[in-house]
């Protein structure tokens, strides 16, 4: 049996972050009682783009950690790939939320996200 310790504390840690991102939509959505969509709402609008972004990145970049930590990658190599992808995950949320204002944590956020996903599938490519 094949043990993951490094992605199940990334996924763990995503996770946690994932539901703190869902409740905050939750909440948002039953303090202004718009129940689907966001109501013309633009602050709404964020929190909502906010969740589908992490949404839409955050599941590939784990299957891709999970494959090379199955395929035998080094601890450090793994950890690299999980921090760069945990803090590109808090920084582009919390600008686009507009919780911090600066646009480079947004920029930021999606380099150092989209830089773990790349490096994570070209090293999955070189090892097949």
């Amino acid at each position: 049996m094949h043990t993951v310790p490094v992605t199940s504390l990334y996924t763990a840690i995503l996770g946690f972050m994932f539901i703190a991102i869902t409740l905050r939509v939750a909440l948002t959505r039953h303090a202004t009682r718009i129940s689907l969509g966001d109501g013309g709402n633009h602050e709404f609008n964020k929190l909502i783009r906010g969740q589908a972004n992490f949404t839409e990145t955050t599941p590939i970049a784990l299957i891709l950690l999970l494959l090379l930590e199955l395929q035998g990658t080094s601890s450090m190599t793994l950890h690299t790939i999980g921090i760069a992808l945990t803090a590109g995950r808090i920084a582009h949320y919390l600008q686009l939320t507009g919780t911090i204002k600066p646009l480079i944590f947004r920029v930021g956020g999606m380099i150092l996200t989209l830089g773990a996903i790349s490096t994570a599938a070209v090293r999955l490519l070189t090892q097949v």
